[in-house]
């Protein structure tokens, strides 16, 4: 089952770690003791009759840190009356009321809901004609000075190492200036926009040395994506490659993480380096994999000098040889593999991930987008119908967004056309798609897409999610659009979960009340809707964790098209054939809208397909090289424990 983060402590830290780091379980504990910080500065500051002097961040890390700062105003009476504010950066060209803009984040985020002087907020103005920005950069740089300096500036981190936009090549004593954006830091934010090709590709940034000169600096990361860069600035050597790393050399640094951004921390990662841990069976599976993939052997060649010269000699003390951990991490491991996904009957489910009974199952797979559902466990999908389970599947969201406008066009062409041979209502079907032609025509990055537009994607989405679900046997009543009220903005940006989109999912388990759910675990997705899906369902599992039909039901997180389930946390692996996986790329290809160039296909060039394929021949190419039995692919699951109360925050 998913167990929380092993995260080694004490001074064994400090030989990999090169700044102060702050480790919390979840990003709602660590901005509250952010915010209690910046709190206490503000009102030390103004019993002093001094002005407080805060440096602020954009992008998704320090929302939640601004929600807290406004619920502290609104319910502690924390004042900003005496508070000054300089904003790190801006696109250029960017008009300030455009939802893209920094300017627009800031109020709609933290200054329309406190009481700041709007003379005291300071953000760089994406408006400026290029022979103003230079004038405009240096009277930035004096503003702060004249304010005394920045008392506390907060950072997020880009997956490049920007903070700011001080992309890579950026130097230590760099000022604010006038910046070209990074290939990978457009791509990160193509999805914000619509497409890369929306993106600006300069801004306006402090410099590096603008933000060296604060007097305390937090940088705040949440989620495993940005794990890979965390580790690259807290442990590499500084370099100009990885901007981030010039806080190693600033007098009052603090990183302040959650556990999934800690996860490749070698104190997180390899714990067993770093101090004496306490060994569970999952920590026990994750050393000896890592130790197996270093020393290039599968688990029962390991030998006992391969543990010694690797720091892991306490593992073999504590079993007595290198063969008994061998041979406890082979049948862990093996017991992980099934055929039955839904438990096979009249066999002995001792060793099993699934329990045998009852046969056949009620089974509930949660899709955040019409096609997460095949693109992460479409192999397992059709094992579970093959073998008689009755499967629902439910799509928590439209997926509206991400219909590209051209694709939309010729399919509404492609039905026009079939109505006229069919002898339809020609008429209302050719008005409908000329609607839709002004509406594309029409549209502008300042406002969300038109209702009219959103219907027609959302109802081309719907249907590719019932071809794939037909192909794959499941019946058009089994099939649930859930259109989650949370993700039906219009723009990529959505609204925070709400108590109808909870009682949505709590609906739909009632009725179907289910003895297995399958459900995202995918915290990578860029976009963030599977996250919110994953915190509705939990949000709805506290309703009704009371129900005598939840305490017989099994939940298994699968990850979509951004990230595997590393092997340490796997808890039930399903071999996928080659005809199996076959028939999962096709079910794939029923998704039209998202093959050949998805609206939001994230970094990654390769279709939704290749991606999954690939994933799923790797993993078993790991199982294999672990000394388990060759497999064409694998799709793999962890299973999750409810606990009352939990949530994502």
């Amino acid at each position: 089952m998913i167990t929380k983060n092993y995260i080694a402590k004490g001074e064994g830290a400090d030989r990999f770690e090169k700044v102060p780091v702050q480790i919390y379980e979840k990003p709602a504990e660590a901005v509250k003791a952010i915010a209690r910080e910046i709190a206490e500065l503000i009102r030390a500051k103004a019993t002093r009759n001094e002005q407080c002097v805060l440096g602020l961040a954009t992008g998704s890390s320090p929302i939640k840190l601004y929600q807290e700062l406004v619920r502290m105003h609104k319910e502690e009476g924390l004042s900003f009356k005496n508070v000054m504010t300089f904003n790190l950066d801006e696109y250029l060209p960017m008009a300030k009321d455009s939802v893209h803009s920094y300017h627009y984040f800031m109020h709609h985020h933290l200054f329309d809901h406190i009481d700041i002087d709007p003379k005291n907020i300071h953000i760089p103005d994406g408006t400026l004609k290029s022979e103003e920005i230079e004038d405009f950069c240096q009277g930035y740089e004096k503003a702060i000075d004249a304010a005394g300096g920045i008392d506390i500036q907060i950072l997020g981190i880009g997956r490049t190492g920007h903070i700011g936009f001080n992309e890579p090549g950026s130097t230590l004593n760099s000022k604010t200036r006038m910046v070209y954006l990074n290939e990978l830091t457009m791509k990160d934010a193509s999805g914000e926009f619509g497409g890369m090709d929306k993106v600006p590709t300069r801004a306006i940034t402090m410099g590096v040395g603008t933000i060296m000169k604060a007097r305390k600096v937090i940088l705040m990361a949440w989620g495993e994506n940005k794990a890979p860069i965390i580790r690259a600035t807290v442990e590499g050597s500084v370099s100009d490659a990885v901007p981030a790393t010039f806080l190693q050399a600033h007098a009052n640094a603090q990183f302040v993480i959650d556990e999934s951004a800690a996860e490749e921390l070698t104190r997180a990662n390899l714990p067993w380096l770093v101090s004496k841990v306490e060994w569970n069976d999952k920590l026990i599976r994750k050393a000896v994999i890592w130790l197996c993939q270093k020393v290039n052997k599968p688990i029962l060649k390991v030998e006992d000098k391969d543990y010694m010269d690797n720091g892991m000699s306490d593992l073999v003390n504590t079993f007595g040889s290198a063969n008994k951990v061998n041979i406890q991490v082979f049948n862990d491991l093996q017991h992980t593999i099934t055929g039955w996904p839904g438990g096979k009957p009249n066999a002995d489910d001792s060793t099993r991930p699934e329990r045998a009974t009852p046969y056949p199952k009620r089974v509930l797979i949660f899709s955040p987008h019409p096609d997460d559902d095949v693109i992460s466990m479409g192999g397992t999908f059709a094992r579970l119908v093959e073998q008689g389970h009755e499967v629902h599947v439910a799509y928590e969201t439209s997926g509206s967004i991400a219909v590209l406008d051209d694709y939309l066009y010729q399919q509404m062409d492609i039905a026009c056309s079939f109505t006229k041979l069919s002898g339809g209502d020609l008429a209302s079907m050719e008005k409908a798609f000329e609607q839709v032609k002004k509406d594309i025509a029409s549209k502008n990055d300042k406002e969300p897409e038109s209702s009219n537009l959103l219907k027609y994607k959302a109802a081309l989405r719907r249907a590719e999610a019932r071809g794939a679900d037909r192909y794959l046997g499941v019946p058009e009543e089994r099939v649930h659009f859930l259109n989650l009220p949370f993700y039906e903005t219009g723009t990529v940006k959505k609204n925070p979960l709400g108590q109808a989109d909870v009682d949505i999912i709590v609906k739909l388990l009632r009725e179907v009340k289910p003895h297995q759910i399958y459900a995202a675990g995918d915290l990578a997705d860029p976009h963030g809707t599977h996250g919110v899906c994953l915190d509705a369902i939990l949000r709805a599992y506290n309703v009704v964790d009371g129900d005598d039909w939840f305490k017989e039901c099994n939940t298994w997180w699968y990850r979509g098209a951004w990230m595997e389930w590393e092997i340490e946390k796997v808890d039930m692996a399903v071999p996928i054939s080659p005809a199996e996986l076959s028939i999962k790329r096709k079910a794939i290809y029923k998704h039209g809208s998202q093959n050949n160039g998805p609206a939001f296909p994230g970094d990654d060039p390769r279709e939704f397909w290749q991606r999954a394929e690939d994933r799923n021949r790797n993993t078993a190419d790991i199982y294999n090289r672990l000394g388990m039995a060759e497999y064409e692919a694998i799709e793999v699951f962890a299973k999750y424990v409810h606990q009352h109360g939990d949530t994502l925050k």
